[in-house]
């Protein structure tokens, strides 16, 4: 099974590189200056209509100089890509054409918000609005008219796509391929005032040729959303935001009989947020009696592990500005200071949030959020509560900063709950001329009243996150007493290690009759000790075969030795119990998947091997049908079947999904 944190390490390594990345000169030789392009200005109404009409399209500078980041890097795209940016008194609006090259269809199949468009056509818009090289958003759509939003996230390596922001696309397919138009009004992003230009940079997919156009940074090393490397739009005119005040109210009613012998009872709640820019900088969010109701039901999730699953936040109150709350580097399901979905959900109940405040913005390269919640008290569950977060970050350098955290409260409502830390990352998009070097470091104490032992963490880690060699090093020591109340932390009292060292070529020439894309030569390694040095568990993750092919098809063999010390048992299901003791096993994965270009696609895993005292396989099927962009059906599930000396046991999860898609 794929570790959950891909990269590990030692604390002493990570703190001498860490002294040596601060010590580079960095030779910026063979990094490309930025490329600019001049924004329009329209003072009037731009109807989309994805044609690109109105006399001021013609007008304006365009971009055309994409450049392919594969296959083939540096080479001219196989299809020719206009860009152009218009500015209204109060939003964004950019203007695209995408010819396909002869012969070759276009790919596109979604039309539902927040699809996972890298398998498709599509064209990306990343916009740096404060021109930090950290932060920003990010903006795609495909032929059909899908739009996918999301912020800039783990400085650049990723995104958080359980973003959303009110903003409009139309496409039109042509002759030669597909065009658009895409309004971002002002009032939905953020924005440092008084700037004339913004980082931006723009990438085209080609599924078909399964080949990636980009505008700004078109190496394999660099991904679009590292704003750092990003090109800059110039000649932005002031930007009207009015009021900046947006209302939200919804409401849930409902109705029944709980039993047959009793009368209809019914219920009804009323919630509303708000939200109000203070200046451009800054947002300050309300919510008042929140509704859960209108996010996304969590994906179910088999878990035959001791620990507790981590699962992302949904709610727009608590998603806007979430990047700002951000903390430390490399740290995601491992530990998290601050975990939002502690605060009004307790294991699967709701607590009611009766109401919240939030303040976050960046000025002045100082990145900074708040962060207030009173919930309702539930009988026999938890009293009310109120809780709070702040959390201020610095930018230094040209892509590194220093920050603080603080949270005060309980969702539980136990007193004396507080917690403070600080963290300080060192990033370069530029070591050795154009590779990515992160170094980062960060600690951590806590209290709650009647909680005895350690209650402070500590860490480091190395990142070289490049396409040919990725490397990490991480370290991390939790005391047994560090729980905090607004965190995820499944696994404190520990120390954990990992590694990680993947070599990724690009094979130019077939490699058994097969052109391979790029191949992932995995090894991936974790170790977690309690504070004694004693071993608690480790895994070793190797993929001697991981190949891409040029089709976009895909397979991959792993071996998986693991080993777990038990100092208590746990259930693993019903009637079934690990024991006590020391457990060592090697586990085994097969893996296709089919490119989703084609009308069948999916992925098929088989799991096999010891586990624990006993023997488990597992079959996982992701797989979809799509007939047309209109009608599509996905199915997915997953069979566990465990032979056990202490019994067998089966678990089974399936899911089906039809979707009737009349538009966008």
């Amino acid at each position: 099974m794929r570790l959950t944190s891909r990269r590990a390490c030692c604390s002493a390594l990570a703190l001498s590189a860490g002294s040596g990345a601060a010590a580079l000169a960095q030779d910026t030789t063979r990094v490309a200056p930025r490329p600019t392009h001049r924004t329009g200005v329209s003072t009037s109404a731009i109807r989309l209509d994805g044609e690109m009409r109105e006399p001021e399209w013609q007008t304006v500078d365009s971009i055309t100089t994409l450049v392919q980041v594969e296959p083939h890097q540096g080479a001219a795209p196989s299809g020719h890509t206009v860009i152009r940016v218009l500015a209204t008194g109060d939003a964004l609006v950019i203007g695209l054409r995408a010819d396909n090259p002869p012969g070759t269809p276009t790919v596109s199949f979604a039309r539902s918000r927040d699809a996972e468009l890298t398998n498709e056509d599509h064209v990306k818009v990343v916009l740096d609005t404060y021109l930090d090289g950290r932060s920003g958003y990010v903006f795609a759509v495909n032929p059909d008219g899908a739009r996918y939003d999301a912020l800039v996230a783990n400085r650049g390596e990723g995104e958080d796509s359980n973003w959303d922001a009110v903003w409009d696309a139309v496409t039109v397919r042509t002759p030669t391929g597909w065009s658009a138009e895409i309004r971002i009004p002002l009032k939905s992003i953020l924005f440092r005032q008084g700037l004339t230009s913004w980082g931006l940079n723009v990438q085209r997919r080609i599924q078909r040729l399964q080949e990636t156009d980009r505008w700004a940074s078109a190496a394999p090393n660099i991904k679009v959303s590292q704003v750092a490397r990003a090109g800059l739009l110039t000649d932005l005119p002031p930007f009207n935001l009015g009021l900046g005040l947006s209302l939200r109210p919804s409401t849930t009613v409902g109705a029944g009989h709980p039993g047959s012998d009793s009368s209809l009872t019914h219920r009804g709640d009323l919630s509303i947020d708000a939200t109000q820019r203070v200046g451009a900088n800054a947002l300050a969010s309300l919510t008042v009696n929140t509704d859960f109701a209108e996010t996304e039901v969590d994906t179910r999730r088999t878990n035959l592990t001791r620990f507790a699953l981590f699962f992302p936040e949904k709610r727009t109150f608590f998603l806007e500005g979430s990047d700002i709350f951000d903390f430390g580097l490399g740290l995601s399901e491992t530990l998290r200071p601050f975990h939002s979905r502690t605060i009004g959900l307790i294991g699967d109940q709701r607590v009611p949030v009766n109401a919240g405040l939030k303040i976050s913005g960046r000025e002045s390269g100082t990145n900074f959020g708040a962060l207030a919640v009173r919930t309702a008290s539930v009988t026999g569950l938890v009293p009310a509560s109120t809780m709070g977060v702040a959390r201020v970050r610095q930018n230094v350098f040209r892509e590194s900063s220093i920050g603080v955290i603080g949270t005060v409260g309980d969702p539980q409502g136990r007193t004396g709950r507080w917690l403070a830390g600080t963290d300080a990352t060192f990033q370069t998009s530029r070591f050795r001329g154009d590779k990515n070097l992160l170094v980062g470091v960060w600690g951590l104490t806590m209290n709650r009243d009647s909680l005895a032992g350690g209650k402070g963490a500590l860490g480091a880690r190395v990142d070289y996150p490049n396409d040919v060699v990725d490397v990490a090093l991480s370290y991390a020591r939790l005391g047994e007493a560090f729980l905090p109340a607004l965190g995820f932390v499944p696994r404190p009292g520990t120390q954990q290690y990992r590694l990680q060292a993947n070599y990724q070529p690009r094979p130019t020439r077939p490699v058994f009759g097969l052109h391979v894309r790029q191949m992932f030569n995995e090894f991936e390694t974790s170790l977690v000790t309690d504070l004694s040095n004693r071993w608690e568990s480790y895994q070793v993750f190797t993929a001697p075969v991981n190949w891409r092919l040029e089709s976009g098809d895909r397979f991959e063999f792993n071996i998986i030795p693991t080993g777990e010390r038990l100092t208590e048992g746990f259930d693993i299901a019903d009637g079934v119990t690990i024991a006590p003791g020391s457990y060592r096993f090697t586990r085994f994965r097969l893996e296709g998947g089919l490119a989703a270009k084609r009308t069948w696609s999916g992925q098929y895993t088989w799991r096999f091997g010891p586990f624990y005292n006993g023997h488990l396989d597992q079959f996982q099927v992701t797989s979809s049908w799509k007939p047309s962009a209109m009608f599509i059906v996905e199915f997915n599930g997953e069979h566990d079947a465990g032979r056990m000396p202490q019994g067998n046991f089966s678990k089974d999860l399936i899911g089906t999904r039809l979707r009737v898609s009349l538009s966008p």
